[in-house]
């Protein structure tokens, strides 16, 4: 027995050494991913958003200052290509960690250029690679007290590269395809793990003591727990200050562009296209007026919910909400995302109408609170080209549309009387078949070289054409009628409510002549 207990705590030290080295294995590994995802990441973002667009700009005939070479330091205006890039982020690593080496390597050098000495394992993880460039040859070397960890993948050919190194008259091969795996990057690391060794030296001195043992192994992991803890606690205020920095850079932004931006489905750049679109333009009618009989911290409250409201309609109806214009609204359908013209166009048209609903029910909710004579808002919706995107500076821009049709569509709303949308007739030409409408007296605008038919909404026509969605909101009058949302059963109470206002109408007329 007490040969075995001898030789169990004979072997401790070697199982010491053999965790230690696993784990500085492990870490050291991790680490060589991470630089060689991060190199990766770093020259395919050169390559693509800035030799790429270089390029580009080449084949388009534009500006031809900026050359794009591997001699860029003898070449006034140039730039590195991307594999010069990676050479020198090679030097760069080395003079600032010394244990680190990155390699940029292949077989198939230019013509000029000195070749690149590749040992055993770099000619055979080259010869995989090629073979199956899904792969990611390693190697890990121990020397006394030092791991060194070798990762390699593969230099993948784009379309820039196959095109530019087909044509070069310097290169060896010309007939790359996309795809080919032109070299190999590799990351090295060394790393001694001595200093983890000497860590457990009060370990391997009082081995003998097994609770001595047991306690100073629990001190360890607690210290690792902890420290695990406190980075994960650092991790977590990190997000949630990410995540409370984008929820509130969302408020200030429209969805579908929130969303297009923090997809990358957009950059946040300076650029603008033309596009079919249908704007949405309302203002609350003699809102100066309301204003002025109202206290402010009564206009105030009455303002954001009218305004939450109606971006909450806008919404859920796909629109793009572009910005508050004191007590106007501007919302356009077509981009970023579109259903084409004619269901940008309904759906705008029924934005409209659903907001004129909703705001029947504040007005109730409004004059119950207190508020006499509550907002009567005008609508105007014309269809037509803009000019859509990032207007502005690199250091302050508005996604916005600009544009005659956009002026037009405000111009609209002006001559609608109170609680009424009117439509131009290119809006009326693609919602024709869903609204009932009536031609008013044409009208000419600044900036439109032809004369303008608006058509106010009377309501919108139900799916059989027959029945129609009633709207009037105005001075003593809040009326929605949607025949098709009536219960069977609510038809007689529906026509008694009705009767019964026609006939104080009619007793108020004589009084009124």
């Amino acid at each position: 027995m007490s040969l075995l207990i001898l030789a169990l705590l004979a072997g401790l030290p070697i199982a010491v050494w053999m965790d230690v080295s696993t784990l500085s294995q492990n870490s050291v590994k991790r680490q060589a991913e991470d630089m060689s995802s991060l190199i990766t990441s770093i020259r395919s973002y050169y390559a693509s958003n800035v030799v790429g667009r270089i390029l580009a700009a080449h084949a388009a005939g534009g500006d031809v200052a900026t050359v794009v070479t591997h001699d860029y330091a003898n070449t006034p205006g140039a730039i590195p290509i991307p594999a010069t890039l990676s050479l020198e982020l090679g030097d760069v690593i080395r003079q600032q960690q010394a244990n680190i080496t990155y390699r940029f390597l292949s077989d198939l050098p230019f013509k000029r250029r000195a070749p690149h000495p590749l040992d055993a394992f770099e000619t055979n993880a080259l010869a995989a690679l090629r073979a199956n460039p899904k792969q990611t040859p390693t190697d890990i070397i121990r020397s006394g007290f030092t791991n060194t960890f070798r990762f390699v993948t593969p230099v993948i050919m784009g379309e820039a590269c196959v095109a530019c190194h087909n044509t070069h008259p310097e290169s060896p091969k010309t007939d790359w395809k996309v795809g080919d795996v032109r070299g190999i990057q590799e990351v090295i690391i060394k790393q001694p793990f001595a200093h983890d060794v000497f860590a457990f030296k009060y370990l391997l001195l009082y081995f003998l003591f097994m609770a001595g043992l047991g306690i100073g192994f629990i001190v360890f992991q607690q210290r690792q727990t902890a420290l695990i803890q406190g980075v994960n606690h650092e991790l977590e205020q990190a997000n949630e200050f990410l995540a409370s920095i984008s929820m509130k850079i969302s408020r200030y932004l429209s969805p579908q562009v929130y969303k297009s931006i923090f997809s990358g489905q957009k950059d946040v750049v300076v650029h603008t296209e033309r596009k079919r679109l249908t704007i949405f333009f309302s203002d609350i009618k003699d809102f100066t007026a309301t204003a002025e009989r109202l206290q402010p911290e009564a206009l105030t409250e009455m303002l954001n919910e009218y305004l939450t409201e109606m971006s909450a309609i806008a919404l859920r109806h796909g629109g793009t909400l572009d910005k508050f214009i004191g007590d106007a609204v501007l919302v356009f359908f077509g981009d970023p995302e579109t259903n084409g013209a004619v269901e940008d166009a309904k759906a705008c048209l029924r934005m409209a109408v659903d907001m004129q609903r909703r705001l029947g029910e504040l007005k109730e909710k409004w004059r119950l609170d207190g508020t006499e004579e509550p907002f009567v808002v005008r609508m105007g919706i014309n269809s037509g080209y803009c000019n859509v995107g990032n207007f502005g500076s690199s250091d302050r821009m508005d996604y916005t549309i600009i544009g005659a049709e956009a002026n037009l569509a405000a111009r609209l709303q002006s001559i609608a009387e109170g609680g009424k949308i009117v439509i131009s007739y290119e809006t009326y030409a693609l919602v024709k078949d869903i609204v009932d409408a009536t031609p008013l007296p044409p009208i000419t605008m600044k900036g439109i070289h032809r004369e303008v038919v608006p058509y106010a909404v009377n309501g919108l026509l139900g799916a059989d054409q027959n029945l129609r969605v009633l709207s009037e909101h105005f001075a003593g009058l809040d009326l929605h009628l949607d025949v098709a949302q009536l219960d069977p059963d609510e038809l007689a109470r529906v026509r008694a409510a009705l009767a019964e206002a026609m006939a104080a109408i009619d007793a108020q007329a004589p009084a009124s002549s």
